[in-house]
Protein backbone atom coordinates (compact mmCIF):
# COMPACT_ATOMS: atom_id res chain seq x y z
CA UNK A 1 0.00 0.00 0.00
CA UNK A 2 2.83 2.35 -0.85
CA UNK A 3 1.70 6.23 -1.71
CA UNK A 4 2.75 5.70 -5.29
CA UNK A 5 -0.12 2.77 -5.74
CA UNK A 6 -2.35 5.02 -4.00
CA UNK A 7 -1.73 7.49 -6.48
CA UNK A 8 -1.79 5.64 -9.16
CA UNK A 9 -5.65 4.84 -8.08
CA UNK A 10 -6.39 8.10 -7.85
CA UNK A 11 -5.45 8.90 -11.23
CA UNK A 12 -6.81 6.17 -12.49
CA UNK A 13 -10.62 7.11 -11.00
CA UNK A 14 -9.98 10.45 -12.28
CA UNK A 15 -9.39 9.16 -15.51
CA UNK A 16 -12.47 7.31 -15.46
CA UNK A 17 -14.47 9.79 -14.20
CA UNK A 18 -12.98 12.02 -17.05
CA UNK A 19 -13.45 9.58 -19.92
CA UNK A 20 -16.90 8.66 -18.81
CA UNK A 21 -18.14 12.47 -18.76
CA UNK A 22 -16.72 13.29 -22.14
CA UNK A 23 -18.50 10.40 -23.49
CA UNK A 24 -21.80 11.02 -21.86
CA UNK A 25 -21.59 15.12 -23.51
CA UNK A 26 -21.16 13.74 -26.75
CA UNK A 27 -23.96 11.43 -26.52
CA UNK A 28 -27.35 12.80 -27.44
CA UNK A 29 -29.10 10.17 -25.03
CA UNK A 30 -31.09 12.35 -22.74
CA UNK A 31 -33.66 10.07 -20.93
CA UNK A 32 -35.74 12.18 -18.49
CA UNK A 33 -35.61 9.47 -15.18
CA UNK A 34 -31.64 10.56 -14.81
CA UNK A 35 -32.79 14.26 -14.69
CA UNK A 36 -33.88 16.09 -11.57
CA UNK A 37 -34.46 20.08 -10.69
CA UNK A 38 -32.50 21.21 -8.35
CA UNK A 39 -32.69 23.45 -5.72
CA UNK A 40 -32.76 26.65 -7.99
CA UNK A 41 -35.39 24.94 -10.00
CA UNK A 42 -33.15 23.96 -12.76
CA UNK A 43 -32.71 20.67 -14.30
CA UNK A 44 -29.29 18.41 -13.04
CA UNK A 45 -28.16 15.25 -14.41
CA UNK A 46 -27.78 12.23 -12.26
CA UNK A 47 -25.06 10.65 -14.49
CA UNK A 48 -22.61 11.72 -11.90
CA UNK A 49 -23.72 8.95 -9.80
CA UNK A 50 -23.08 6.24 -12.17
CA UNK A 51 -19.39 8.00 -13.33
CA UNK A 52 -18.12 8.22 -9.37
CA UNK A 53 -19.69 4.45 -8.77
CA UNK A 54 -17.69 3.05 -11.73
CA UNK A 55 -14.30 5.08 -11.48
CA UNK A 56 -14.51 4.30 -7.15
CA UNK A 57 -14.42 0.41 -8.39
CA UNK A 58 -12.14 0.76 -10.71
CA UNK A 59 -9.85 2.17 -8.74
CA UNK A 60 -10.66 -0.60 -5.88
CA UNK A 61 -9.98 -3.28 -8.51
CA UNK A 62 -6.51 -1.96 -9.64
CA UNK A 63 -5.39 -0.33 -6.34
CA UNK A 64 -1.96 -2.46 -5.30
CA UNK A 65 -1.30 -4.05 -1.84
CA UNK A 66 -5.00 -4.05 -0.34
CA UNK A 67 -5.91 -6.77 1.79
CA UNK A 68 -8.46 -9.64 -0.42
CA UNK A 69 -10.69 -9.23 2.37
CA UNK A 70 -10.96 -5.66 2.76
CA UNK A 71 -10.68 -4.64 -1.42
CA UNK A 72 -14.37 -7.57 -1.80
CA UNK A 73 -16.05 -5.84 1.08
CA UNK A 74 -15.29 -2.23 -0.55
CA UNK A 75 -16.52 -3.53 -3.33
CA UNK A 76 -19.11 -5.25 -2.59
CA UNK A 77 -20.61 -2.61 -0.26
CA UNK A 78 -20.12 0.30 -2.96
CA UNK A 79 -21.45 -1.83 -5.58
CA UNK A 80 -24.53 -2.56 -3.64
CA UNK A 81 -25.24 1.29 -2.55
CA UNK A 82 -24.56 2.34 -5.89
CA UNK A 83 -27.22 -0.59 -7.42
CA UNK A 84 -29.86 0.08 -4.85
CA UNK A 85 -29.32 4.02 -5.27
CA UNK A 86 -29.75 3.61 -8.69
CA UNK A 87 -32.82 1.79 -8.49
CA UNK A 88 -33.82 4.10 -5.84
CA UNK A 89 -33.49 7.24 -8.43
CA UNK A 90 -35.57 5.73 -11.04
CA UNK A 91 -38.19 4.82 -8.25
CA UNK A 92 -41.07 5.76 -5.92
CA UNK A 93 -40.99 9.48 -8.36
CA UNK A 94 -44.13 11.63 -8.70
CA UNK A 95 -45.20 13.06 -12.12
CA UNK A 96 -43.48 16.53 -10.56
CA UNK A 97 -40.38 14.35 -10.26
CA UNK A 98 -40.46 14.68 -6.14
CA UNK A 99 -39.67 11.38 -4.19
CA UNK A 100 -42.77 9.75 -2.92
CA UNK A 101 -41.21 8.85 0.72
CA UNK A 102 -38.35 10.74 2.38
CA UNK A 103 -36.31 10.32 5.03
CA UNK A 104 -36.43 6.76 7.38
CA UNK A 105 -39.69 7.95 8.85
CA UNK A 106 -41.03 8.54 5.28
CA UNK A 107 -40.25 4.92 4.22
CA UNK A 108 -41.43 3.10 7.58
CA UNK A 109 -44.35 4.59 7.33
CA UNK A 110 -45.44 3.33 3.96
CA UNK A 111 -44.29 -0.04 5.11
CA UNK A 112 -46.90 0.23 7.71
CA UNK A 113 -49.12 1.06 5.37
CA UNK A 114 -48.41 -1.87 3.23
CA UNK A 115 -46.61 -0.40 0.49
CA UNK A 116 -42.71 -1.56 0.04
CA UNK A 117 -41.18 1.74 -1.22
CA UNK A 118 -37.55 1.73 -3.29
CA UNK A 119 -36.24 3.27 -0.07
CA UNK A 120 -37.15 0.62 2.20
CA UNK A 121 -35.27 -1.44 -0.18
CA UNK A 122 -32.47 0.50 0.05
CA UNK A 123 -31.89 1.32 3.91
CA UNK A 124 -32.49 -2.79 4.65
CA UNK A 125 -29.94 -4.03 1.28
CA UNK A 126 -27.17 -1.20 2.50
CA UNK A 127 -27.43 -2.20 5.81
CA UNK A 128 -26.96 -5.93 5.25
CA UNK A 129 -24.28 -5.13 2.89
CA UNK A 130 -22.57 -2.69 5.36
CA UNK A 131 -22.36 -5.35 8.07
CA UNK A 132 -21.17 -7.69 5.98
CA UNK A 133 -18.69 -5.17 4.70
CA UNK A 134 -17.90 -4.24 8.60
CA UNK A 135 -17.09 -8.15 9.64
CA UNK A 136 -15.14 -8.35 6.47
CA UNK A 137 -12.81 -4.95 7.26
CA UNK A 138 -11.97 -6.03 11.18
CA UNK A 139 -9.40 -8.18 12.19
CA UNK A 140 -10.33 -12.26 12.15
CA UNK A 141 -10.28 -12.00 15.36
CA UNK A 142 -12.47 -8.90 16.18
CA UNK A 143 -15.57 -9.36 18.38
CA UNK A 144 -19.10 -9.20 17.48
CA UNK A 145 -19.53 -5.25 18.52
CA UNK A 146 -16.86 -4.04 16.60
CA UNK A 147 -18.12 -5.61 13.47
CA UNK A 148 -21.62 -4.47 14.42
CA UNK A 149 -19.73 -0.64 14.81
CA UNK A 150 -18.12 -0.97 11.49
CA UNK A 151 -20.91 -2.52 9.68
CA UNK A 152 -22.89 0.80 11.35
CA UNK A 153 -19.67 3.29 10.17
CA UNK A 154 -20.76 1.46 6.55
CA UNK A 155 -23.97 1.77 6.32
CA UNK A 156 -23.98 5.28 8.29
CA UNK A 157 -21.84 6.95 6.29
CA UNK A 158 -23.43 5.77 3.07
CA UNK A 159 -26.57 7.62 4.38
CA UNK A 160 -25.01 10.65 5.72
CA UNK A 161 -23.49 11.21 2.14
CA UNK A 162 -27.03 10.90 0.74
CA UNK A 163 -28.66 13.44 3.28
CA UNK A 164 -26.22 16.01 2.42
CA UNK A 165 -26.46 16.05 -1.05
CA UNK A 166 -29.05 18.86 -1.42
CA UNK A 167 -26.48 21.57 -1.90
CA UNK A 168 -23.63 21.29 -5.43
CA UNK A 169 -20.39 20.06 -4.01
CA UNK A 170 -21.11 19.66 -0.43
CA UNK A 171 -21.27 15.32 -0.42
CA UNK A 172 -18.42 15.49 -2.62
CA UNK A 173 -16.24 17.62 -0.29
CA UNK A 174 -17.36 16.17 2.75
CA UNK A 175 -15.94 12.81 1.31
CA UNK A 176 -12.80 14.32 -0.14
CA UNK A 177 -11.90 15.50 3.22
CA UNK A 178 -12.51 12.58 5.11
CA UNK A 179 -10.82 10.35 2.58
CA UNK A 180 -7.94 12.90 2.19
CA UNK A 181 -7.16 12.01 6.06
CA UNK A 182 -7.67 8.66 5.68
CA UNK A 183 -4.95 8.68 2.01
CA UNK A 184 -2.44 10.10 3.74
CA UNK A 185 -2.50 7.49 6.90
CA UNK A 186 -1.23 4.44 7.46
CA UNK A 187 -3.23 1.50 6.64
CA UNK A 188 -5.66 0.29 3.99
CA UNK A 189 -8.36 2.60 4.95
CA UNK A 190 -6.44 5.16 2.14
CA UNK A 191 -6.12 2.59 -0.53
CA UNK A 192 -9.62 2.29 -0.25
CA UNK A 193 -10.94 5.45 -1.06
CA UNK A 194 -7.99 5.90 -3.33
CA UNK A 195 -10.15 5.83 -6.43
CA UNK A 196 -13.01 7.32 -5.05
CA UNK A 197 -10.53 10.05 -4.32
CA UNK A 198 -9.68 10.88 -7.69
CA UNK A 199 -12.87 10.42 -9.43
CA UNK A 200 -14.77 13.05 -6.73
CA UNK A 201 -11.93 15.62 -7.24
CA UNK A 202 -12.57 15.19 -11.14
CA UNK A 203 -16.31 15.61 -10.51
CA UNK A 204 -16.59 18.18 -8.22
CA UNK A 205 -16.48 21.11 -11.12
CA UNK A 206 -19.70 19.55 -12.86
CA UNK A 207 -21.09 18.96 -9.43
CA UNK A 208 -20.22 22.69 -8.16
CA UNK A 209 -21.10 24.21 -11.64
CA UNK A 210 -24.67 22.91 -11.03
CA UNK A 211 -24.57 20.32 -14.12
CA UNK A 212 -25.19 17.24 -12.23
CA UNK A 213 -25.37 15.93 -9.01
CA UNK A 214 -24.74 12.61 -7.57
CA UNK A 215 -28.19 11.05 -6.79
CA UNK A 216 -28.57 8.11 -4.37
CA UNK A 217 -26.47 6.18 -6.63
CA UNK A 218 -23.63 8.15 -6.37
CA UNK A 219 -23.99 9.80 -3.21
CA UNK A 220 -24.89 6.33 -1.17
CA UNK A 221 -21.81 4.38 -3.18
CA UNK A 222 -19.42 7.64 -2.01
CA UNK A 223 -20.47 7.36 1.02
CA UNK A 224 -20.29 3.48 1.69
CA UNK A 225 -16.57 3.92 0.43
CA UNK A 226 -15.42 6.65 2.51
CA UNK A 227 -17.29 4.27 5.87
CA UNK A 228 -15.37 1.09 4.70
CA UNK A 229 -11.96 3.39 4.57
CA UNK A 230 -13.20 4.60 7.68
CA UNK A 231 -14.01 1.31 8.83
CA UNK A 232 -10.42 -0.72 7.88
CA UNK A 233 -8.35 2.53 9.47
CA UNK A 234 -10.38 3.25 12.49
CA UNK A 235 -9.12 1.65 15.96
CA UNK A 236 -11.49 -0.02 18.28
CA UNK A 237 -12.67 3.08 20.23
CA UNK A 238 -12.28 5.49 17.19
CA UNK A 239 -14.71 3.34 15.51
CA UNK A 240 -16.91 3.28 18.47
CA UNK A 241 -17.00 6.83 18.16
CA UNK A 242 -17.92 7.00 14.52
CA UNK A 243 -20.58 4.62 14.78
CA UNK A 244 -22.20 6.50 17.94
CA UNK A 245 -22.19 9.61 16.28
CA UNK A 246 -23.41 8.50 12.31
CA UNK A 247 -26.95 6.88 14.30
CA UNK A 248 -26.96 10.35 16.54
CA UNK A 249 -26.77 12.35 13.05
CA UNK A 250 -28.80 10.02 11.67
CA UNK A 251 -31.74 9.97 14.03
CA UNK A 252 -31.25 13.72 14.26
CA UNK A 253 -31.93 14.13 10.20
CA UNK A 254 -35.81 13.20 10.68
CA UNK A 255 -36.23 16.58 13.16
CA UNK A 256 -33.00 19.15 11.78
CA UNK A 257 -32.37 20.54 8.54
CA UNK A 258 -28.86 19.70 7.71
CA UNK A 259 -29.01 22.90 5.01
CA UNK A 260 -29.88 25.24 8.24
CA UNK A 261 -27.10 24.24 10.29
CA UNK A 262 -24.92 24.52 7.95
CA UNK A 263 -25.83 27.88 6.79
CA UNK A 264 -26.16 28.95 10.30
CA UNK A 265 -22.68 28.30 11.42
CA UNK A 266 -19.45 30.35 10.81
CA UNK A 267 -16.78 28.17 8.85
CA UNK A 268 -19.34 25.38 8.17
CA UNK A 269 -21.13 28.08 5.74
CA UNK A 270 -18.04 29.12 4.10
CA UNK A 271 -16.62 25.70 3.59
CA UNK A 272 -19.99 24.64 1.65
CA UNK A 273 -20.30 28.34 -0.43
CA UNK A 274 -16.34 27.66 -1.86
CA UNK A 275 -16.82 26.73 -5.30
CA UNK A 276 -20.46 27.25 -5.52
CA UNK A 277 -22.42 30.01 -7.91
CA UNK A 278 -23.66 32.80 -5.83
Amino acid sequence: MSGAGRAAAVLVGAGVAVAGERLLARSSERSASWWRTNHRGEPVSLYEGPLLAAASLAGLALVPGLPLRARLAAIGATATAAGLGAYDDQSDVSEAGEPVAKGFRGHLGALRSGRVTSGSVKIVGIGVSGLVAGALLRPRDAGWGERLAAGTVVAGTANLLNLLDLRPGRALKVGLLTGGHLAVRPGPGGAVVAGGLGAAAALLPMDLGERSMLGDCGANAWGALVGCGIAAWAGTPRLYAAAAALVAVTAASERVSFTQVIESTPGLRELDRVGRRS
